[in-house]
């Protein structure tokens, strides 16, 4: 046995002996830690990331893994991961695509993955979400880059279905239901943490992409290898519309403000969608 493959098993069988009675996820969601989107959601207990053997996890973000249960009709079990991996502080390609491995050796099938972005698309608002259903990765990496694990993957994986347009197609009725402003956009990963400049803006807006993220993208790599269909919400907290960048006068104080508020206002809109996803797909 390989010591990835190694990592991921005692990193999988630990969080599996955690489990509450009859706990038998087959979705998972990950999240940013600061995000407060879980309240329709009963959490039976969880663990930090830190305590779990495997998770590389010093330094490079902070986490808790919740075993969940919706508190709709379904009251379907979820595996939350509250809290993820950054490339920008220096998680590896390789730490970020364990994290996404062992959700597989736990028995997920689909992954949701919610990450804060902002917006290149002018007919998008801050505050509002982004449904993904496609990337384009500027990352300069990703997890698949090293020795293959056949058990894991294939080496040539196929990204022609990247962001599952079953899963996709879902999604998009249940936010037409809900009369929710659909965002259907393309996603460009970077590595962050700096602000895009205006050239960069209008770069990425020139080459298809309509938000910007940090850790979607390479997520969805690492579920599209190990065989976990994968769907994609943008959490809209930035504007980043070239033209409009050049005449914003707010002082950096202001930004980050609208900033906050512009995550509350979308908070709002996913609490109340995210359960009903879990539910229904």
């Amino acid at each position: 046995m390989s010591e990835q493959i190694n990592n991921i098993k005692t990193s999988a069988g630990f969080i599996k002996n955690k489990f509450p009675k009859n706990f038998k996820p087959v979705t998972g969601i990950v999240s940013e830690s600061n995000f407060n989107i879980f309240g329709e959601f009963k959490v039976l207990s969880e663990i930090d990331f830190s305590d779990i053997p495997g998770f590389n996890v010093s330094g490079k973000g902070s986490g808790k893994v919740l075993f969940a249960r919706s508190k709709g009709i379904k009251s379907s079990d979820v595996l939350i991961y509250k809290g993820r991996l950054h490339y920008y502080e220096e998680a590896s390609m390789r730490d970020i695509g364990h994290t996404v491995y062992v959700m597989k050796y736990l028995g997920v099938k689909k992954l949701i993955s919610v990450d804060e972005s902002g917006h290149l698309n002018p007919r998008y608002n801050c505050g509002e979400i982004a449904l993904i259903y496609d990337h384009i990765n500027l990352t300069g990496d990703n997890p698949l880059i090293g020795r293959n694990e056949d058990e894991l993957g294939l080496r040539f994986p196929d990204m022609s279905n990247a962001y599952n347009k079953e899963l996709h197609e879902k999604i998009y009725k249940i936010l037409q239901e809900r009369q929710i402003r659909i965002n259907d956009a393309v996603i460009l990963g970077i590595s962050g943490p700096q602000s895009e400049t205006e050239a960069e803006a209008r770069f990425y807006r020139d080459i298809g992409a309509d938000v910007v993220g940090y850790s979607m993208v390479s997520e969805n790599i690492a579920s599209v290898h190990c065989g976990i269909k994968f769907a994609g919400i943008g959490i809209i907290t930035r504007e980043l519309v070239a033209d409009v960048m050049l005449e914003d006068q707010r002082s950096e104080i202001q930004k980050n403000k609208d900033k906050k508020n512009s995550l509350k206002k979308a908070e709002k809109i996913m609490e109340k969608l995210i359960a009903d996803i879990i539910d229904r797909i």
